[in-house]
């Protein structure tokens, strides 16, 4: 009986350190703040898009995601802090914007070197705040913005040595092939496509510098189809992990 129990207590300390040193091995996961909302407009299934975007980056197994609906959620230090990237999918056009403080703590998560990643027409939000403009690269503008009908983008990688983007060939996406964003803040296109509505090819993917952070922008990704497309799937786990830790690790 002793020597049974000598051999179960072995065999419970092998495997105790076994589980220990597969744990020591594991890589953290990327801390994702998912700010997820809409104004009272019928064109989008916001929460359609905010659980997409969620399941893709936990299907990744690389991030570990919470969700808000509310961008208040900014004026929380606490909640910034614990985060190394911020997901913005919401597309606030039309309810107040955030306060003072919140503007202040975005920008400065991102000038501080974390990350900011910025989805379809997320880029409307908060109209009268330029420096949020600044801070995507470019902005959907109402009135001035647009696209043609939905329809399959022939969408073409214009770096293929960006982490994000190395290794992918052009593909076809269904989706809103959006154009006359705007801005003038340099940026640093990664795909693009030949839009027949402006005439003029348009950025879709695309990185900014701000201070020391980094921050892309995904024009793509109206509604799960589009946001699920297999190579969108990569684009937005490369980009929120790039934005996240300057790197791709596949």
């Amino acid at each position: 009986m002793q020597t049974r129990k000598a051999a179960l207590l072995v065999i419970g300390l092998a495997l105790t350190m076994a589980c220990g040193a597969m744990a020591a091995q594991e890589p953290d996961k990327i801390h994702v703040l998912l700010i997820a909302g809409d104004d009272v407009g019928p064109a989008h299934n916001w929460r359609e898009i905010s659980e997409s975007t969620r399941e893709v980056l936990v299907e990744s197994g690389k991030f570990d995601v919470r969700v808000c609906e509310t961008p208040t959620i900014l004026e929380s230090p606490a909640a910034l802090a614990a985060a190394d990237v911020i997901v913005l999918t919401m597309f606030n056009r039309s309810l107040p914007t955030i306060s003072d403080q919140a503007k202040e703590n975005l920008l400065n998560f991102v000038k501080d070197g974390k990350g900011f990643y910025v989805q379809h027409l997320a880029s409307a939000s908060f109209k009268e705040w330029d420096e949020f403009g600044k801070l995507c690269g470019r902005k959907w503008v109402m009135g001035t913005s647009g696209h043609g009908p939905r329809s399959v983008i022939a969408a073409k990688i214009a770096d293929k040595e960006h982490p994000v983007t190395k290794g992918l060939d052009d593909f076809q996406i269904d989706d809103e092939l959006y154009a006359k964003l705007q801005g003038d803040t340099p940026i640093h296109v990664l795909v693009q496509a030949d839009s027949d509505w402006s005439n003029v090819t348009e950025p879709l993917l695309f990185t900014v510098e701000y201070g020391k952070g980094r921050v892309i922008q995904n024009a793509f990704g109206h509604d799960a189809v589009a946001i699920k497309n297999p190579t969108n799937k990569k684009l937005i786990c490369r980009s929120v992990e790039w934005v996240a830790t300057g790197k791709v690790t596949e």
